[in-house]
């Protein structure tokens, strides 16, 4: 397997602050969530467009939801079949559903 190709320190340097920006937004949705200023419907369709938003883990997104936490979280994933590991953009379109119907009796 072959080395990526080496980076200048700019480069470098404006990956870091391009990831650490992407970690600073999914941590500001997080909390929007969590406060309930964001639905869960409205990230989704965000997650749609924001390459920040669409390598959001599931399992986080859900711990954030308010009342869910990392066993509820892991239930659900079961329930409907997500894989531990998989993202927002990675979500079929019945796993969305099934998310958004869940989170709409919950109310």
């Amino acid at each position: 397997m072959s080395l990526p190709p080496p980076l200048s320190p700019e480069q470098r340097q404006a990956a870091l602050d391009k990831a650490a920006e992407a970690r600073r937004m999914r941590a500001a949705v997080k909390e929007q969530l969590k406060t309930g200023d964001l639905t869960l419907q409205e990230l989704l369709e965000r997650g749609a467009c924001d390459e920040a938003l669409a390598k959001l883990k599931v399992r986080t997104l859900l711990e954030s939801m308010p009342g869910v936490g990392k066993v509820k979280a892991r239930r659900l994933m079961e329930e409907l079949d997500i894989s531990e590991s998989r993202r927002v953009r990675g979500l079929g379109r019945h796993q969305r559903q099934g998310l958004l119907e869940h989170f709409e009796k919950a109310r």
